[in-house]
């Protein structure tokens, strides 16, 4: 639910800048008389579900999972600790493993239960390698292989335990991201 909702408030982000920002900057640019239209930036809700230098949620739970003693426990403990003070984050007091997102949209309560597991929830390594041979574009657009760069960084040197797998919340913000890139 966290990452249906988080591509909801990233397209929402979109639509925002494509009617309002764009046209009211073009109007400026023609010097078109025009009223500015008040409207919600989506950004800091954004922020912290995706950015990496403030752990947003979907960072900090990637790091849970790469903890070898992680738990959906100390997620949310660490979500609650590391994003008390923002404006669009809320903890419940009587459910330590709950967190709510203030979203565009409105609060959703997220109940962490199971999104460990769930995040670590990956695709095999040999059925992405089937799918990256696929003849479909739309295929192949969702399952990019390594960029050549990162490969020959890593020749020679041992996988560590689990470095060849993205989780489904990193798999998701890059494939969003591509998604964005496309609109």
């Amino acid at each position: 639910q966290l990452c249906i909702n988080y591509a909801n408030e990233r397209l929402q982000q979109q639509f925002n800048w494509d009617i309002f920002k764009a046209e009211q900057a073009e109007y400026e640019a023609e010097g078109i008389e025009w009223q500015a239209i008040e409207f919600v930036d989506n950004q800091e809700c954004l922020d912290l579900i995706d950015k990496k230098s403030s752990m947003g949620l979907l960072h900090l739970l990637d790091e849970e999972c790469k903890i070898q003693r992680g738990t959906d426990e100390k997620f949310a403990q660490k979500a609650r600790q590391t994003h008390a003070e923002h404006k669009d984050f809320d903890a419940p007091k009587g459910d330590q493993l709950t967190f709510a997102v203030k979203h565009y949209a409105g609060c959703v309560a997220y109940l962490c239960s199971g999104f460990r597991e769930k995040n670590k929830d990956t695709l095999h390594q040999d059925l992405a390698a089937v799918m990256q041979q696929s003849q479909a574009e739309v295929v192949l657009a969702l399952f990019p292989s390594e960029a050549p760069e990162r490969e020959s960084k890593r020749a020679g040197k041992p996988k560590a335990k689990g470095s060849d797998t993205m989780t489904v919340g990193s798999q998701f913000m890059t494939q969003l991201s591509s998604l964005m890139r496309t609109i």
